[in-house]
């Protein structure tokens, strides 16, 4: 299943537009993410070179993870949402750079939703403007998904506590500067 036929994308998103808060809803699970975590969101910031700035965050055992990356158009002449995405790993000493594919499949026309995957088919996420998504988008979300070549029943829903990870506590001293969510993901915790 997936990888024989080319994955459909989004043509001309707005980046301006596409910046801000993403929530994560749902996603087939990575070992670049913790497989604990809740409250998991994306926060992209749009620069004047066109690049976006990237913020993964996650709350584990009631501490905020994060990890910040780059990421820009695969080929700024092309009106396909496909992106690329860099990280610097491990979190707490980032030299080794991962890059990986980010393209946009779906996307609500207001953009309050959208599903992302690569073309390996081995990720997929699902994202909200908010920290809930009506069933009945997320079933369409997942009929596309399956229809992409994806087996959906990967798919784990993040959980959003209401109070975790609002306004003025991603500062704290609840924040793992030390990454130990990223040395647990190495040996699949």
């Amino acid at each position: 299943m997936g990888g024989e036929k080319d994955l459909n994308v989004v043509q001309n998103v707005d980046l301006k537009r596409y910046q801000g808060r993403w929530y994560e809803i749902a996603s087939i699970p990575s070992r670049f993410q913790p497989s604990t975590g809740t409250n998991s969101r994306a926060t992209y910031a749009l620069k004047e070179d066109q690049t976006i700035h990237v913020l993964n965050e996650t709350w584990v055992s009631g501490k905020r993870s994060y990890i910040e990356g780059k990421a820009w158009k695969a080929d700024a002449a092309s009106p396909d949402a496909k992106l690329k995405v860099r990280f610097l790993v491990p979190p707490f000493f980032p030299i080794f750079p991962v890059t990986g594919d980010y393209w946009v499949m779906k996307l609500d026309e207001n953009y309050q939703w959208a599903l992302i995957g690569q073309p390996s088919r081995r990720y997929l996420w699902v994202l909200s403007r908010t920290p809930e998504l009506s069933d009945e988008i997320y079933n369409q979300l997942l009929e596309h998904a399956t229809n992409e070549g994806y087996d959906v029943s990967k798919l784990h829903k993040t959980q959003q506590i209401p109070e975790i990870g609002e306004e003025g506590t991603s500062n704290s001293e609840n924040t793992d500067r030390a990454g130990v969510w990223w040395l647990k993901s190495l040996f699949g915790k």
